[in-house]
């Protein structure tokens, strides 16, 4: 059966997610640096973020415990705008506009991500044009449970056989295969992704 949607992951597959280049934006000294990319990323808050369960104020205040003063202003500059700094993955914009315009394929994004970032998704380009967002923190559920893959297909009537998802990560294809959705394991080429989805669209 044709395909007929793509679904993209965000971090990693359509943008670049560096802590440490984040922080680099705004922090030279190497121990610094060093500092905050292990506080302000901490999956202890991350997992959270992207379930929904913490919210950016409590997020701060956490990380402001376990840093020093001084670096407190650094701290919430990196937290409220690591959005505006995850550059392109190059090609993959491109990519998504040619799926949507020469093959007619509708594309959709489903990414474990915080509230924060979908309040703010509307404002990335390369998002501008998707038919539909599926943001794990929004809904409480997260990948690679089965619930978030019958969200996605329930929420915009996608038949899993004519769909095929775009990950970084293996468990994440797994949970879309067992679902019945075929999987693509992305390694940062966008010239090989295409390649394939030309011999499956």
């Amino acid at each position: 059966m044709k395909l007929k949607n793509v679904v993209f992951d965000c971090g990693q597959v359509l943008v670049h997610f560096e802590p440490s280049y984040m922080v680099g934006v705004y922090v030279n000294d190497p121990d610094d640096k060093a500092m905050l990319e292990k506080v302000i990323f901490d999956r202890l808050y991350w997992d959270r973020l992207d379930m929904g369960t913490i919210s950016n104020e409590e997020t701060v205040n956490e990380i402001k415990k376990r840093i020093p003063e001084r670096l407190w202003d650094a701290a919430e500059k990196i937290y409220y705008n690591w959005i505006y700094n995850i550059p392109e993955i190059e090609g993959m914009r491109e990519l998504i506009n040619d799926l949507k315009i020469r093959h007619g394929v509708k594309v959709f994004l489903l990414s474990n991500i915080s509230k924060y970032f979908a309040a703010h998704a509307c404002e990335l380009e390369i998002l501008k044009n998707f038919d539909g967002l599926v943001m794990s923190a929004t809904i409480g559920i997260v990948k690679p449970s089965y619930e978030i893959f019958h969200y996605l297909c329930k929420t915009y009537n996608l038949k899993p056989e004519e769909t095929i998802f775009v990950d970084d990560r293996r468990d994440n294809i797994e949970g879309a295969e067992k679902y019945g959705i075929r999987g693509y394991l992305f390694d940062g080429d966008a010239k090989k992704l295409r390649e394939y989805l030309e011999t499956v669209l």
